[in-house]
């Protein structure tokens, strides 16, 4: 048997994975997040503990048997989030997560001191990254800057709680900006920019190596008839690359949850940092991977629900099975700041050529066509890396709706694979790289894809509009931010 934890930003999910890749179990503990000011994002710490606490004691509860034959535990978790740990090892203030936009100001400071940092990390310095948010805690707290003896990231925060030792795996470590991501190392360089040392950094392992042992008491609590080993895991969009299957080079997923993931896997280190594209190290060894991120993808959706009073569903199901042109109200899904490809924290989202005679459906079905140009926007700029995508996977609650599909299919001009029913999330990628790190078995030949229930093909003619388009949908954000 193996376990996958995935440390979310809404809940702490661990799912029972046995030798034939079936979920036994599953549980999950919801999380809160805090704002405290505009654009500030803050969770606690310790409540990804709790979660971890609360999962396991219901998995022990219910499943015993089957959580006592563990033999590998695999850790997922959400990228970015800045975890400040005191000389005893405890958080000296709230972690400021990944969505948390409150250090603009330190991006532009954090590459004025390291002119090479783009080149070292192959990424744009965002808000969303870790190092950022550093440089504003020395210049904002400078007294717990002063304390601050480890930085982890959300899942390492915890796997110190199961583990007892300071440890990051490859791909959540190359979303800090602290690593050099094309040797897989962390750059003095980019840390000295931050007033930080190679000592206030976790050691480094790849994502299916062990990164030690469950402790034995925590083995003891919940039944296990030995320690297992712990992997060390992946962030969170590594990790799901894992459990669908993206691990070969060209292999690529689209995530249609409440942000937005165009995941390519690489065999090699490909950065495009003028198109905002993340190049980040894979979870499995001498393995890459680039990403499209947009900030707002089905949250768009129910954004709209909340403001019209109505399930989302039924929203899309108003507009029939297919649409037979784009909607004339144009959408740009910029609610919270957008990243690929304008690494803009301040954009902002906007309905443009509204007419009197447009309603819910109009607006439903701009939202559902603006989604799917931002992806729209991420294929291309991934293109000017030289990456080429032929289909992709498809995940995430968004891509529970068929009429949505059918439309990203047709804007990106590429099939899209709906896998068989299940849960291939970062959860059930984390308990395959807790299998990994147990058996010593070939990633490769592990992180196969899961059967394909169907496949959505684009509608030539919808292909033929959006193409047309999409040129015009482009041309509104630099319109609009002059």
């Amino acid at each position: 048997m193996y376990l996958g934890i995935d440390v979310g930003t809404s809940s702490v999910k661990a799912v029972l994975v046995d030798d034939r890749e079936r979920i036994v179990a599953s549980a999950s503990a919801a999380l809160e997040v805090s704002r405290p000011h505009a654009g500030w994002s803050e969770q606690d710490p310790d409540a990804w503990v709790r979660g971890c606490e609360r999962v396991l004691d219901e998995l022990a509860s219910s499943h015993g048997a089957e959580l006592s034959a563990v033999e590998g535990i695999g850790l997922s978790g959400q990228m970015h989030g800045a975890t400040l740990l005191g000389a005893d090892d405890r958080p000296l203030r709230p972690a400021i997560l990944w969505n948390d936009g409150r250090s603009e100001a330190e991006c532009h400071e954090l590459e004025r001191r390291c002119p090479q940092s783009r080149q070292i990390s192959g990424n744009i310095a965002m808000p969303g990254f870790t190092a950022p948010k550093l440089l504003w805690v020395a210049r904002h707290e400078p007294d717990i800057f002063a304390k601050t003896r480890k930085v982890l990231l959300p899942k390492d925060h915890l796997r110190l709680f199961l583990v007892g030792d300071h440890v990051s795996d490859m791909s959540d470590a190359a979303g800090t900006l602290w690593l050099d991501v094309a040797r897989r190392t962390w750059s003095e360089e980019l840390l000295a920019a931050t007033g930080l040392s190679l000592a206030h950094m976790p050691r480094l392992v790849e994502g299916s190596e062990s990164s030690g042992r469950l402790r034995p008491e925590l083995a003891r609590r919940w039944g296990m008839t030995r320690a297992p080993v712990v992997a060390g895991g992946g962030g969170d969009n590594a990790a799901s690359a894992i459990g669908i299957g993206a691990v070969r080079p060209g292999e690529a997923f689209v995530s249609l949850g409440t942000s937005g993931v165009l995941f390519v896997s690489n065999a090699r280190f490909s950065p495009n940092t003028s198109g905002a594209v993340h190049a980040f190290c894979h979870a499995v060894p001498g393995t890459w991977h680039q990403m499209g991120v947009i900030l707002s993808a089905a949250a768009s959706l129910e954004w709209l629900s909340s403001l019209l009073g109505e399930p989302a569903p039924s929203l899309v199901a108003a507009l029939g099975e297919r649409v037979l042109a784009p909607s004339p109200v144009k959408f740009l899904p910029y609610l919270s700041g957008e990243r690929t490809p304008h690494n803009d924290a301040s954009a902002r989202g906007a309905f443009v050529g509204l007419a009197h005679g447009d309603g819910r459906t109009a607006l439903t079905q701009a939202v559902l066509e603006g989604v799917a140009y931002a992806f729209a926007d991420c294929l291309r700029v991934l293109s000017e890396a030289g990456t080429q995508v032929a289909r992709a996977s498809v995940v995430g609650g968004g891509s529970r709706s068929p009429l949505w599909l059918k439309i990203l299919a047709s804007v990106l001009d590429r099939p899209l694979d709906v896998h068989a029913e299940g849960d291939f999330g970062g959860a059930f990628g984390a308990a395959r790289l807790g299998r990994l790190a147990a058996t010593g078995e070939d990633p490769f030949t592990l992180a196969v894809p899961p059967p394909v229930a169907r496949t959505v093909e684009p509608d030539p003619a919808l292909v033929r509009h959006y193409a047309q388009e999409y040129p015009r949908w482009r041309r509104l954000y630099p319109a609009l931010r002059e």
